[in-house]
């Protein structure tokens, strides 16, 4: 199956490549912005992945107990729940003053959920594409 390393490439070229980019060209603010808005189309498109994969994974093994590959799609699409739609809320808030924590400290969680997002799908990835499977 191909999806999970065009989901693994997406990753690492938006977090190696596309979001450093703006930050070397434009103002912060603007670069947050661009930045924001390719990390938005990602989340969408992680979300989209992630459900797709678990249904085809579900079709192809039936009503058996959820593999490793199904696990690692689980765990990618929670951690862009929680890094995206549950952290950037409160990353809103505390650039605004708001909130109990800081706009660094959140956005470390933030990054560390897409990291581990990454590193589950890089693991996703090699395992589908492994013949043992």
């Amino acid at each position: 199956m191909l999806l999970p390393g065009l989901w693994a490439g997406m990753l690492l070229c938006l977090g190696t490549l596309a979001t450093p980019a703006p930050f070397a060209l434009l103002s912060r603010e603007e670069a947050g912005r661009v930045a924001g808005r390719m990390l938005a189309g990602e989340a969408y498109a992680s979300l989209v992945l992630a459900v797709v994969f678990v249904l085809l994974e579900r079709r192809l093994r039936g009503a058996m107990r959820p593999g490793a590959e199904m696990l690692l799609a689980l765990g990618a699409l929670f951690c862009t729940v929680a890094g995206y739609f549950a952290v950037l809320p409160m990353m809103d808030a505390a650039r605004a003053g708001q909130g109990p924590w800081s706009f660094g400290m959140l956005h470390a969680v933030s990054s560390s959920f897409f990291v581990l997002k990454g590193v589950l799908v890089l693991v996703l990835a090699w395992r589908v594409a492994s013949p043992a499977r």
